[in-house]
């Protein structure tokens, strides 16, 4: 069976429109289309909604490839949805016209009458980000930090000219080729000028992106688009959205009020650090949620650090190594060979550098963290109560709790240190054997602890 066609990515989300020999249109047809529109040479059709159609086109003084939107003459005709789908046209030109960013679509021209209206824009040959934001094909976590990176970037430069999008999501997002990072970001015909603006046009925006503001029609600022980016950045994660729903209702109650999984729930090697980021991108308190976009990059270019980091010491490791460094751990001794290489493969090896505190108290997390060289020290309010040494385990309380708890105690390396993390919601999902040697390992640390802590207790 063949896959079904999908929405141009300059398409506007209505059903698809109906030729004259009363067949619905296909959205993806590349029908071969003559003349010329304005200066402009068509060469064929690329795309189309119910609303617009869009041809590949030649700019003769440019000497350049571009795309044409053109809204259809049925459509301009309406007088509701013709003066609405003009107004954002000449938003789109408006807007996006002094927008002069390496990551935004450049509109090169347009033209809006009463009769006519079409954006010559940059032609993106690569795909939108819906591409990638589905679960058979999602892409690297290293490169979803890239993309989301740079759209933080490219909003933050809108920001600053007194531009809200207020409809990202990842059919707005284009990749100038199919797998790269290199993105444009597209449709401002729903954006507000912040400065200018102090009403607002309600329901604007594409709901499963909405943020609780939109949802509530509150007066809205550049964070909204905070959050729809980090809704964005979920689904590249995951392959889904945070909420699902069956219908706009429920949708839209879920947005309001529910909390949404984290996304290394449903994805296990998306490290904790990306759990934060995309938490707080998608606070539901606008207060609470990432106040700038330079906050937001901040993050994304700490993560990408530290990632580019756990990915080259386990390269360097290796899956003989990984495998010899767990066989060698009096914690593994009952594990099978098999189990071994399944653990090896929701686990994280990784090399810290002496002073970094792995472990913060007072704050969340379901990591468990095995140490394989060097040494760390275990504190409390700032007294030490311990130290790490290989072969021992912390933070393996998470693996009992049904919730992310909190941390009773700090720990930082005190050495350069190796380790292996592994989290808990990845080793819930273990086989039954693997996961039974695993709980009963940790029953034999605990008791360990236990007797060690009585026994100091007894001897003051």
């Amino acid at each position: 069976m063949s896959a079904e066609p999908r929405p141009s990515r300059y398409a506007l989300p209505w059903p698809a429109p109906v030729w004259a020999g009363g067949e619905p249109a296909n959205q993806t047809m590349t029908a071969p289309a003559t003349g010329c529109i304005g200066k402009y040479e068509l060469r064929r059709q690329i795309g189309g909604g119910a609303t617009s159609a869009v041809f590949l086109a030649w700019d003769p003084f440019r000497q350049a490839e571009v795309a044409i939107k053109r809204l259809r003459r049925e459509i301009l005709e309406d007088p509701q949805r013709g003066r609405l789908l003009r107004q954002q046209f000449l938003n789109e030109a408006a807007f996006a016209g002094k927008l002069n960013h390496p990551h935004i679509v450049r509109i090169h021209d347009a033209m809006v009458t009463e009769h006519d209206a079409w954006l010559v824009m940059d032609y993106v040959p690569g795909g939108t980000l819906d591409d990638i934001g589905r679960p058979e094909s999602l892409a690297p976590v290293e490169r979803v930090i890239e993309i989301i990176f740079k759209a933080t970037r490219a909003l933050d430069y809108a920001f600053h000219q007194g531009i809200t999008h207020r409809d990202i999501k990842p059919a707005n997002i284009l990749l100038m080729e199919p797998g790269s990072s290199e993105i444009r970001i597209s449709d401002f015909g729903a954006a507000l000028h912040t400065a200018r603006e102090t009403t607002q046009i309600a329901g604007v925006g594409s709901p499963a992106y909405m943020s609780p503001q939109q949802v509530r029609e509150v007066p809205l600022d550049h964070r909204t688009d905070i959050y729809s980016l980090g809704v964005v950045m979920f689904q590249l994660l995951t392959g889904r959205l945070p909420f699902e729903q069956e219908n706009s209702y429920s949708l839209l109650y879920s947005i309001a009020h529910d909390t949404p999984p984290l996304p290394s729930e449903l994805r296990p090697e998306v490290p904790e650090a990306l759990d934060a980021i995309v938490r707080r991108a998608t606070e539901k308190d606008v207060d609470r949620r990432y106040q700038s976009w330079s906050e937001f990059s901040h993050d994304l270019a700490l993560a990408y650090r530290n990632l580019a980091a756990l990915l080259a010491s386990e390269e360097a490791l290796g899956d003989t190594g990984k495998f010899e460094a767990l066989r060698a751990m009096r914690f593994f001794h009952r594990f099978a060979d098999a189990e071994l290489w399944e653990v090896i493969a929701f686990s994280r090896f990784s090399s810290t550098r002496a002073g970094t505190v792995i472990m913060k108290e007072g704050e969340r997390g379901d990591a468990i963290c095995f140490v394989i060289e060097g040494e760390a020290r275990v504190k409390k309010h700032g007294h030490l109560l311990g130290v790490l040494n290989p072969g021992d385990c912390f933070g393996e309380i998470a693996a009992f709790s049904t919730v992310r708890g909190v941390r009773s105690a700090s720990v930082e390396a005190a050495t350069d240190i190796a380790l292996v993390t592994i989290r808990a919601n990845a080793l819930k999902r273990a086989s039954d054997t693997c996961r039974m040697h695993f709980y009963q390992a940790f029953l034999e640390v605990l008791a360990t602890r236990l007797s060690q802590t009585s026994a100091r207790i007894a001897s003051l």
